[in-house]
């Protein structure tokens, strides 16, 4: 299949009027709309702004590629928008982009469309296939331009294959991957080529791509190659690169760095990977492993289906009566009783057991998994709760990267039994036993004396601790301060004070709903897409789920994120102010008639419409009105 086959002049743009990088996103998306390529606008364009979030398509020289794969594209499609001023896309060289092209796959895309939509990737490596395009007068140009270009790409490889092979097989090898697999893998797999061309020497090069592994390196090939370059950002079959020198960097450098990498791994100096048992590791961009932050959040995001599943069903268990559990109460009800058993007992409980051994699990792989989960059930059960249960986390999966370290100098003959018997036996019983007797007790007295100090916290200085968790909630939206504060409402629950997480819970409605306010309000300050959208944020808010906001405050940061913040920590402080206590910790309107505070559900109500109204006045007063053309 031809790239044109893909890119038809109905999804192009020649002058794209755009002062931002979500202007560019919004009237391409715009146009595959109109052209009848997507079955739903709005979840597309959400889901080529979480490919943004994880790093900017922008990849420099003039060039941006946004690009998703998601069940609302209705038939695969490329977009194409040219700006000659550029707009800034905050690309990886600083410098304003010209050239765009949004590459939309469907989930059902099949291994011709995804070559075909990686194909175009390669292309744009070309400094004069890239000017062509930026001087070309109609979209007949454009087309014929890129047919021209594709040919000459075709013939290259065939030359390429049809040459005579070495016998001793390529002298370096790479593997490429980004999250997505449509774009950067293909991009930096073609740079990495043309440059070992270049330079003389044999390569091949491994493609980590949506449509599945491509030119898979063989045992043979690993054995013989002198090194192997691996630009990913995300998971790759590591453990066969063991004892061989392997140079790990993100595949934005695979793009913009592979004279640097090829050079590195010609002069010996890439390091000696030592294999530890695992299927697969991830790299970074800084050629390391991922941060404090992304270990957290990897245990965050695996723990968060037990909260939600855990509380909704204790929601759903008290719409019988808040004692409906309990045997010795009136209002017992076996139903209710099985459905606050099973999100609490289990559910909840397990959540911070899961929280660790996950955050085990990013920190060293699978072999960090069991030590860490059993030590954050340790903690759940010792009294030491959340906090004991982070520790926990983060404890087990260090002494798994120590107990790797000590012994992977063993004898060759061992490694098969290392991964089954010596790392769980060490890893645990080191993690268990620094738990048992260094952590949970005094882990333990601290949320102890916490829970004492929020007790007894009460008028004004609970506002005060409202006011911060609600605002924290609104700042990011789903980023590290929203599941700060979360985390934090979660933590109090379990150490028994209820309070708090009716903060959080008020200060996270408050975006969606804010804005779905906005939108009926001050209609003339919003587009019509905008306006649809808000129509579901009514019922995104009731339902406490705060990304709903993500795409107005994308639009506008400067103002949106300001007001929704002020709405959100009035809500959050009223809460506390009034004396709120959530037992459940997610289900947003199916818990809000059944708070702790029996008969208190309307003060509640009243904490959040506040910082509703307040933030959707703040957004229609400061937005300015969109311009009709």
């Amino acid at each position: 299949m031809n790239i044109t086959e893909l890119l038809k002049p109905d999804v192009m743009i020649l002058d794209v009027e755009a002062e931002s990088k979500s202007d560019v996103l919004q009237a391409m998306a715009n146009q595959l709309d109109a052209a009848g390529r997507l079955a739903d606008k709005e979840q597309f364009l959400q889901a080529i702004w979480d490919r943004e979030h994880q790093n900017s398509t922008g990849i420099g020289e003039g060039v941006a590629i946004p690009h998703a794969k998601s069940s609302a594209v209705q038939q695969p499609a490329i977009a194409f928008a040219r700006s000659q001023e550029g707009v800034d896309f905050e690309s990886l060289d600083g410098q304003p982009s010209h050239l765009f092209f949004m590459i939309a796959a469907s989930e059902g895309a099949n291994d011709d469309h995804l070559q075909t939509l990686s194909r175009l990737s390669t292309l744009l490596m070309d400094g004069d296939f890239r000017k062509n395009l930026l001087q070309a007068q109609s979209t007949e140009e454009i087309t014929r331009f890129i047919d021209e270009k594709e040919q000459e790409k075709r013939n290259e490889q065939e030359e390429e294959n049809n040459s005579a092979p070495t016998q001793k097989g390529p002298e370096i090898l790479a593997v490429t991957a980004c999250p997505t697999g449509i774009a950067h893998t293909y991009m930096a797999a073609d740079e990495l080529k043309d440059t070992a061309k270049q330079k003389g020497v044999s390569i091949k090069v491994e493609t980590n791509g949506s449509d599945g592994v491509k030119n898979q390196l063989t045992a043979e090939e690993i054995q013989a190659a002198k090194a192997i370059i691996v630009a990913a950002d995300t998971k790759v079959e590591m453990e066969r690169f063991a004892g061989k020198k392997v140079l790990r960097r993100g595949v934005t450098d695979g793009i913009h760095k592979a004279d640097e990498l090829i050079d590195t791994v010609q002069s010996g100096d890439a390091p000696v990977y030592e294999g530890d048992g695992s299927s697969s590791e991830s790299t970074s961009s800084s050629g390391g492993r991922v941060g404090f932050y992304q270990h957290l959040m990897n245990g965050v995001s695996n723990m968060l289906p037990f909260v939600v599943g855990g509380g909704v069903l204790i929601a759903i268990s008290f719409l019988f009566g808040i004692n409906s559990a309990d045997p010795e109460h009136p209002s017992y009800n076996e139903f209710a009783a099985a459905l606050n058993s099973i999100g609490a007992e289990y559910g909840l409980g397990l959540m911070v057991a899961v929280l660790a051994g996950f955050i085990g699990m990013s920190i060293a792989d699978r072999p960090g998994f069991a030590p860490s989960m059993i030590g954050g059930f340790m903690a759940s059960t010792g009294g030491a709760g959340f906090l004991g249960g982070l520790i926990a986390g983060f404890l087990g999966g260090y002494v798994t990267v120590l107990v790797k370290k000590m012994l992977r100098d063993l004898p060759q003959a061992f490694d098969g039994i290392k991964t089954i018997l010596f790392y769980p036996v060490l890893t645990i019983f080191i993690t268990g036993i620094l738990m048992h007797f260094v952590i949970i007790d005094p882990v333990a007295n601290i949320m102890s004396f916490l829970e004492t100090f929020l007790n007894n916290m009460s008028g004004a200085n609970a506002a005060i601790l409202g006011l911060i968790l609600g605002g924290m909630m609104a700042i990011d939206m789903g980023g590290p301060i929203n599941k700060t504060a979360f985390t934090f409402g979660i933590a109090m629950i379990e150490a028994g004070n209820l309070g708090p997480h009716a903060a959080v819970m008020a200060g996270g409605m408050v975006p969606p709903l804010a804005l779905a306010i906005a939108t009926i309000l001050f209609r003339n300050k919003f587009t019509k897409e905008e306006q649809d959208a808000g129509k579901t944020n009514f019922a995104l808010g009731a339902f406490f789920i705060t990304e709903g906001a993500i795409p107005f405050a994308a639009a506008d940061p400067g103002r949106v994120i300001p007001s929704i913040t002020v709405g959100s920590a009035i809500a959050g402080g009223l809460s506390l102010l009034f004396g709120i206590g959530l037992q459940a910790p997610h289900g947003g309107i199916l818990i809000i008639p059944t708070p702790a505070t029996e008969g208190m559900w309307p003060l509640y109500v009243l904490a959040i419409v506040i910082g509703a109204i307040v933030s959707a006045l703040m957004i229609g007063f400061w937005k300015k009105p969109v311009n009709k053309k």
